[in-house]
């Protein structure tokens, strides 16, 4: 999968090159077009990530992971150029995602942070990344959008929590010419995930029924259709959309986000959300019958906020969503887990405190506790969860390192159920990311 990655950055470097040179072609144009309005950023991301197992869950209680963890260390180059549109009734623009992640540390013995692709017998690759380029055009506030990018949408949140986004193949209509409105229309048809440079079929996440033999189940195409209504002075939000991976699940989201100005300084906050989904066509998964709420309810006060999340799985099957894209829709996602599972029911109370408070504009602290009981997976159908997660950022906000940020991440997490895998044990978790945004154009 990384045999692609030698090549790609020299060809990432170019690019940015090129584009510096952007402006001396634009001074002399009219306002308002492909060149003057492109934007080009790069994004140096070093992640460090390692993850120590503890004893399994399930039955196998007594035993300790023979691997004990999974740690790597990756410096990635994220070059993001937008064009603007072209002048005239129809404006043409193109986008360009250019993904490259280096391999500082890691071996086969620490595999399994998701930071790389893994090849021979586990071993991670020494590079990877991807080139991933989409055309757009624009009438009046409609744009259409043809090729490969990372789309975060509702129903289809890509990944961008290691070393390189999660990119999607496809195409996208997004109109808002309606005030206050905004329409969504699309299909997409392959999937690269966060530590792969391939581009693969659409497939559903946490698939439980076997397949000829392999336990992903795989769609031909991901359809959707959405519209989001904003209305009080923007303070509410109201969106429904419907979405469908061919011959293995169709579903429908609905939500309410509103924000509530209230007297002595406070801002009251909840996201809303409903999911209903089934099986479609051939029911490629078995039965999906599924419904889960989701509601995440905030207090602001000062530089204080205070969260409440609750989350709900019902039916007979996991919520469904796109291998490997983020829960992040739902209330109690995490870093480490999203509570999703077939019957479960979750609670979160959760703190962000800001250090401008204290004088100190740019620090940040976030304290988090999750958990869930009722699991169903397997013959387990009382299993419980439960995870603690703390994250300390800085944000430089002036001098040379301007917006150059530093995050540390500590978490841990608990099971009671699963098999005897890595994937299924509990685990205390460590990440640095420091990240560098430099504005080329």
């Amino acid at each position: 999968m990384s045999t692609q990655a030698p090549r790609l950055l020299p060809s990432l470097i170019a690019l940015a090159i090129a584009s510096s040179a952007l402006p001396a072609f634009a001074d002399g144009a009219s306002s308002g077009g492909f060149l003057e309005d492109a934007k080009v950023n790069l994004n140096l991301r070093n992640f460090y990530f390692n993850r120590n197992y503890e004893r399994y869950g399930g039955t196998a209680t007594t035993q300790r992971n023979t691997r004990g963890q999974a740690a790597e260390w990756t410096q990635a180059f994220i070059l993001d150029a937008k064009s603007g549109f072209t002048q005239g009734t129809i404006g043409f623009g193109v986008d360009v995602l250019g993904l490259f992640a280096q391999k500082l540390d890691g071996g086969g013995g620490t595999y399994g942070t998701q930071l790389l692709p893994v090849h021979d017998g586990n071993q991670p690759a020494d590079n990877f990344g991807r080139l991933a380029v989409a055309g757009k055009a624009k009438i009046s506030k409609t744009e259409l959008k043809i090729g490969e990018w990372a789309p975060v949408l509702p129903i289809l949140r890509i990944d961008d929590g290691r070393s390189l986004p999660q990119t999607m193949k496809g195409a996208q209509i997004t109109s808002k010419d309606i005030d206050n409105t905004t329409l969504y229309l699309g299909q997409f048809q392959a999937n690269s995930q966060r530590n792969d440079a391939s581009m693969e079929h659409m497939s559903l996440n946490n698939a439980d029924k076997v397949v000829h033999g392999s336990p992903t189940v795989y769609g031909k195409n991901f359809n959707f259709a959405g519209v989001e209504y904003t209305f009080n002075d923007k303070h509410t939000l109201l969106g429904a959309w419907y979405d469908q991976l061919t011959d293995v699940y169709h579903q429908q989201y609905y939500q309410v986000l509103h924000s509530q100005p209230l007297p002595w300084g406070l801002t009251a906050g909840a996201n809303l959300g409903y999911f209903v989904g089934n099986g479609d066509g051939e029911d490629r998964a078995g039965d999906q019958d599924n419904r889960t709420m989701s509601g995440l309810f905030s207090l602001k006060y000062g530089f204080n906020t205070f969260f409440v999340g609750l989350q709900k799985v019902m039916g007979d099957a996991n919520w469904q969503r796109i291998s490997g894209t983020s829960g992040g829709t739902l209330a109690n996602d995490s870093y480490g887990w999203s509570y999703e599972l077939k019957g479960e029911k979750s609670w979160q109370l959760r703190h962000d405190y800001d250090f401008a408070g204290w004088g100190i504009p740019g620090l940040t602290l976030m304290n988090r506790f999750i958990e869930g009981t009722n699991v169903h997976l397997g013959t387990e159908t009382d299993g419980e969860d439960r995870g603690r997660e703390t994250e300390v950022a800085y944000v430089f906000q002036s001098g040379t390192f301007k917006n150059l940020s530093v995050r540390w991440r500590n978490s841990t997490l608990r099971r009671n159920y699963g098999d005897a895998t890595p994937v299924n044990s509990s685990f205390n978790e460590n990440r640095f990311i420091v990240q560098y945004p430099i504005s080329i154009l």
